[in-house]
């Protein structure tokens, strides 16, 4: 797949940010990316340099794109000492960082030194997705649902800090309101200054845990919304001399943290939910069942994408409501495609679908491609996702499971490297360069966690998710 160009900036463009970053007293501004590792990384460049560096874009070395999250350096063809690429800026993502007074951010597309999107950069990869979308006349409002885990590091006993949670409430408890309260509403003021409209709050399950979740948004922006919103989240906690971690399972024992994935399609020409069928029992489409059967058919491979690193398949369990079993079903939050009922009065805008089966530590626009991709690939081949479940998968025995259909998806991320590999679609999506760096940085960090203890190894994703 050919990735999608970055819009040229117009000089009406360049001298309304420059406006702005004289309005706000901006001194930086903060060039952002997502790297194969799933961290949000940047350079900054001074406010003077701006208006060039709109154009030209910041240089960056190749060879961050085969860098793990333990910053260790893979041997990938072509990504090593010699090379460069262009971060260049996507102007309608600029937004002054409240968390961070005189600072401003833009997430960045990855440029060759000719202009063209790099075979390696995940924000081009989606916004081509985007562009296969229209081509089939639909488009798609996304918004990811992270949840995170508020408290401090604190120096332990083997040397590595250890993760205490601000509280130990309960789910839905007002007793959690309370605890978090200033940092929670510091965090919404954060979030509506950039444009990430807060929708809901509520302290969540595990100890410390946090659910803030924003309005949906087209597929591009709701990518990028995600970037930023794990930097506000982290930047706000640190001003209140707290710790926020979006990593999957910060605490051995406890509820991880997801970043569910709500998705509807669109048509173009009609602006109606093509998801939508008011005469179904789910109140699904025959195309919201191809999307539901592409999403199963890809789930295992996806999961690579989607549940990115070692920690993420501590959560990714049994009676944990993540998804651990391929089904789908209406309002089954053991299922990792979840049929959402739609709100009474404005049935045909909100039905639309979970992917449960995604966390933080997933680069956010190649989860959301690979999504997409899965998507579009069922409405194209018709694919029929089977019956509804409305039930436990863990209740059922082996035999049962196997009867009605129901795997168990990969348990570690190796054996989800493994089946992604074998996907012809997401394979052909992602290219031999962008995959090659993918395995490559995921197999070594498979390797790095291998004889690590649990404890080490949240400790570890805690620090850095």
């Amino acid at each position: 797949m050919e990735a999608g160009d970055a819009p040229a900036t117009s000089q009406a463009t360049v001298d309304q940010i420059t406006a702005r970053c004289t309005e706000a007293g901006v001194e930086l501004v903060r060039f952002l990316y997502v790297d194969h590792a799933g961290l949000v990384r940047g350079k900054a460049a001074a406010t003077r340099t701006v208006p060039q560096r709109l154009g030209t874009g910041i240089g960056l070395t190749v060879a961050m794109q085969a860098m793990t999250m333990l910053d260790q350096l893979q041997p990938v063809p072509g990504l090593g000492p010699v090379g460069e690429i262009r971060l260049v800026p996507d102007p309608q993502t600029f937004t002054p960082l409240p968390y961070a007074p005189g600072a401003a951010a833009m997430t960045c597309d990855m440029l060759t030194l000719d202009g063209t999107p790099w075979a390696a950069c995940p924000r081009s990869l989606l916004r081509a997705v985007v562009g296969e979308l229209a081509a089939e006349g639909f488009a798609a409002q996304v918004a990811y649902e992270p949840e995170f885990s508020l408290g401090r590091r604190i120096p332990g006993p083997a040397g590595a800090d250890e993760f205490v949670p601000v509280d130990d409430s309960r789910c839905f408890a007002t007793t959690g309101f309370g605890e978090a309260h200033e940092f929670v509403l510091d965090l919404v003021r954060a979030l509506n200054a950039q444009g990430l409209l807060v929708e809901q709050y509520y302290p969540e399950l595990s100890p410390g845990q946090q659910e803030v979740s924003i309005r949906h948004a087209p597929a591009l922006r709701a990518a990028d919304d995600m970037a930023l919103y794990r930097e506000t989240v982290r930047g706000v906690a640190r001003r209140h001399g707290l710790w926020a971690t979006l990593a999957p399972k910060p605490i051995v024992g406890a509820a991880g943290n997801g970043a569910h994935l709500h998705v509807s399609l669109w048509d173009l020409a009609g602006g109606r939910n093509v998801l939508y069928d008011a005469g179904n029992p789910l109140r699904l489409s025959d195309t919201g069942y191809h999307v539901v059967g592409g999403l199963l058919a890809h789930l295992p491979g996806l999961l690579a994408l989607t549940c990115a690193s070692v920690n993420s398949y501590r959560r990714l369990q049994p009676r944990s409501w993540s998804g651990a079993f391929r089904c789908y079903g209406l309002d089954n939050r053991e299922a990792p495609v979840r049929v959402v009922s739609p709100l009474r009065g404005d049935e045909a805008a909100s039905v639309n679908l979970e992917v449960k089966t995604v966390d933080a530590t997933a680069n956010p626009y190649l989860a959301l491609a690979g999504v997409l991709l899965a998507a579009l690939d069922g409405i194209r081949n018709r694919t029929d996702p089977g019956e509804p479940f409305d039930e436990d998968p863990a209740d059922l025995s082996d035999e049962e499971r196997e009867r009605r259909g129901i795997a168990r998806l990969p348990e570690t991320l190796g054996l989800a490297l493994d089946v992604l590999e074998r996907d012809r679609l997401l394979t052909a999506a992602l290219g031999t360069t962008r995959l090659r760096a993918y395995t490559a940085v995921k197999r070594a960090e498979v390797r790095a966690f291998a004889d690590v203890d649990a404890a080490a190894e949240c400790a570890a994703h805690v620090s850095v998710f």
